[in-house]
């Protein structure tokens, strides 16, 4: 998998320019060599609505300037946000 980016995004428009995948947010996780980055976004549906607000985490590459996407995490809906919420929470005690 390598995604190239100079500036990170889940943004994809189709060939008509149209937008597909709607970014609503990024957060850095880390930054550096290697970043992690959160964004919470929307797709397109086959009726041309935006569906429900997902989640992904991406890992990103810097080499020369240039992100190039390693891995990828999708969190595939509400309720497994919130098991990961709760692990983490009883892992780091919180």
């Amino acid at each position: 998998m390598e995604t190239e980016n100079t500036e990170p995004t889940v943004e994809q428009a189709d060939e008509n320019g149209e937008v597909i995948v709607k970014e609503l947010a990024k957060e850095f996780l880390s930054k550096g060599a290697w970043s992690t980055i959160a964004f919470l976004y929307q797709e397109r549906d086959k009726s041309g609505d935006f569906g429900e607000v997902k989640v992904t985490l991406r890992r990103y590459q810097k080499i020369a300037g240039v992100y190039k996407q390693r891995s990828k995490f999708n969190v595939s809906s509400k309720a497994q946000a919130e098991q990961i919420i709760e692990v983490l929470k009883k892992w780091y005690e919180l």
